[in-house]
């Protein structure tokens, strides 16, 4: 049975909520995501997730890795996220500061997702949400 409270995405012959937790670091895992540079990321990656029709649920920017947790389609293949998360936000932060450009590459290769379900999305945001990343 369907809980009416929840706002479900409706899509031509589905109904349904999917969302994914994602975890990534810097190469090296350099601590660069400090300062400006994670008012930016943020920013970023809430504009991918906009002109995607993703929702980012949670967002989490510690100084050595990103936590974000985002609603999405169901059309929607979680590598697809990533790489437009990972790719908008690296080539755009690498022209606005130059010093991230002495990393070979902003981002490893590299990610952890998980999707979760009703009861565990609450328990993921409040992990995103608890101030021990910092």
């Amino acid at each position: 049975m369907r809980d009416e409270s929840i706002n479900y995405r409706h899509g031509n012959h589905s109904v349904g909520l999917a969302h994914v937790h994602l975890v990534w670091i810097p190469k090296r895992r350099k601590k660069v995501l400090v300062g400006n540079v994670k008012m930016r990321l943020a920013a970023i990656l809430n504009e991918v997730a906009l002109e995607n029709d993703w929702l980012v649920k949670a967002l989490e920017i510690a100084p050595d890795h990103v936590h974000v947790l985002v609603e999405h389609g169901s059309q929607v293949a979680i590598h697809q996220i990533v790489k437009a998360m990972k790719g908008r936000s690296s080539r755009l932060l690498r022209q606005e500061f130059p010093h991230l450009c002495k990393l070979p590459s902003l981002w490893t290769r590299s990610y952890y997702y998980e999707a979760t379900g009703k009861v565990s999305t609450a328990k993921v945001t409040a992990y995103i949400n608890d101030p021990h990343h910092s």
